[in-house]
């Protein structure tokens, strides 16, 4: 018999690996202090922030629970001071992502490395309004940096751009296969995936 509806247990497996998801990805965030490391967040942060995902998709048992913690990354950028933007992207990218995890009945290693690659795009949701709303993602970020570092970031992102949702694809595939050696080398050790 399919499990089909979220309880408690779930969500507070949800509630507590979207907590580490998002510590990992804020102190990648607080090295995006240094402009040449913001303008690679899309390669650095899925290669991080996924060995937490992986432990995370071991408890994965049946759809809502990816789209939910991805639905609260979107939020948490939202309300940290980003634009509409991260939010619309991690809630399209995490029921996408649900859909594949849940393809391969939460347990191909296959398609939970195409299902992490999709869930990681959500990082250009903060890099989107760049191209969507430049003048306005300039001033948010005169306003909360330096005029220095903004110049600066909108340098590279002119020559880099182009290479965001690569970086986001092989930063998710190395991501997942990081995730996958953690896994194996210290949490099935230590009895916890």
């Amino acid at each position: 018999m399919e499990k089909k509806t979220l309880g408690v247990k779930q969500l507070i497996t949800v509630g507590i690996f979207t907590a580490l998801y998002l510590i990992v990805f804020f102190v990648c965030g607080m090295l995006g202090y240094i402009p040449i490391i913001y303008a690679i967040l899309p390669l650095l942060a899925p290669v991080l922030c996924g060995i937490p995902y992986m432990l995370f998709l071991t408890r994965v048992d049946r759809f809502g629970m990816v789209s939910i913690l991805s639905l609260l990354c979107g939020l948490f950028m939202f309300l940290t001071g980003h634009t509409f933007v991260p939010l619309v992207t991690a809630v399209v990218t995490g029921v996408a992502a649900d859909l594949i995890f849940k393809a391969g009945k939460y347990k191909s290693r296959k398609l939970s490395v195409v299902g992490y690659v999709v869930s990681a795009l959500w990082i250009l949701g903060a890099m989107l309004p760049f191209f969507i709303m430049r003048d306005r993602f300039y001033q948010m970020m005169i306003d909360s940096m330096t005029l220095e570092y903004t110049e600066t970031v909108f340098e590279l992102f002119d020559k880099l751009a182009w290479t965001f949702p690569i970086m986001s694809i092989v930063g998710g595939v190395i991501g997942a296969f990081l995730g996958f050696a953690a896994l194996k080398k210290h949490f099935k050790k230590a009895g916890i995936a």
